[in-house]
């Protein structure tokens, strides 16, 4: 980070994330192109976002190349007093390096608190297929486990399990409008208590974040080049990912967790979801737009068109994770660990 703050003090202003690869692969050249190695990094994981795989590669990769993955036990708490930021931070600050930390946790700005601004990294997706996916993981879980629902949701009553989604959204329950629906935007506007309304305000820290203090912020439409990405950037971290990934035992055992008993909301129902979830698709589209042309930076081609007007959510996506829910979750990808020791 040394030469992400020099460049900084030559340019006066923080640059974005973009601006500062290019000048550093401008800087280092060579035809492999590796950013010099950080030794901190942060994935503020964003719920249903596909995490739990990446948890797991991260798992397999730690061993593989011996860097410290610190990971929390507080699946439920992703908003924090500034006493519990403090606290965090400092654990975090102190943990040995490298490090890389993962959290279900709003943004955290370290050099507010004193400490060294780390490497933040994270993935996003469609936000209404994230939100139909986890709608329905919430209810009935996956193929795993027949009963697996209810042990996350033990306190959901029948009448609330069984909830048509046409309902939930058409008469505005709870659920399903603002500002639950305002999920997405506080991962990266951060623990302002503005960064919980919807709105331009938060919008636009978010993005700011974005380019100050992210690395990278992939989609999981793309998850490969996520990982192919990171692999580029982060070899110290991800070297080896995406073959890991592409493993066929992998494979087989993502289609584990697909979310069962998902029904398509009408037409109606999606459009009036896309309405109330406008912040999160300008956010989406930035970040998208951001990760394309990172893409072709490095010369990997990105989809022209743009995302489909009815989000795919039947489409599996690998190893889902649910969102953080009021009762702690058991850890559900230690069953997956041993598999992949070498």
């Amino acid at each position: 980070l040394s030469i992400f703050l020099w460049y900084c003090s030559l340019n006066r202003n923080i640059p974005g994330i973009l601006t500062f690869i290019e000048f550093v692969l401008n800087l280092f050249g060579g035809e492999n192109k590796v950013l010099p190695f950080p030794s901190q990094v942060v994935y503020n994981r964003v719920g249903k976002c596909g995490s739990r795989t990446v948890v797991l590669l991260l798992r397999i990769l730690s061993e593989k190349h011996g860097f410290n993955l610190v990971t929390s036990d507080i699946h439920n708490k992703t908003r924090l007093t500034k006493n519990e930021q403090m606290e965090l931070i400092k654990n975090i600050s102190t943990a040995e390096q490298p490090y890389l930390f993962t959290r279900h946790v709003h943004f955290l700005n370290f050099s507010r608190f004193g400490g060294d601004q780390p490497v933040y990294i994270n993935i996003i997706r469609d936000p209404v297929s994230r939100f139909l996916s986890n709608y329905f993981f919430r209810r009935f879980g996956d193929w795993r486990g027949e009963q697996n629902h209810m042990i996350r949701t033990p306190s959901m009553r029948q009448e609330e399990r069984y909830l048509d989604i046409n309902e939930c959204i058409l008469e505005n329950y709870p659920e399903c409008s603002n500002p639950r629906l305002f999920y997405i935007i506080p991962y990266f506007c951060g623990q302002h208590p503005r960064c919980r309304e919807p709105g331009e305000w938060a919008l636009e820290r978010a993005k700011l974040n974005v380019n100050e203090n992210f690395l990278l912020v992939g989609i999981l439409e793309e998850l490969e080049d996520v990982l192919l990405l990171l692999e580029r950037f982060l070899p110290h971290y991800f070297k080896g990912v995406l073959s890991i990934y592409k493993d066929p035992e992998h494979r087989k055992l993502g289609n584990m967790t697909v979310t069962v008993k998902k029904t398509v909301p009408s037409p109606e129902a999606v459009q009036i979801l896309y309405q109330r979830m406008k912040y999160e698709y300008e956010f989406y589209h930035y970040v998208r737009e951001q990760f394309h042309l990172l893409k072709r930076k490095f010369g990997l081609k990105s989809r022209a068109s743009r995302p489909p007007l009815r989000p795919q959510f039947f489409i599996p996506t690998p190893l889902e994770t649910e969102e953080p829910m009021d009762d702690e979750e058991q850890d559900d990808e230690k069953w997956l660990e041993d598999i992949y020791k070498r």
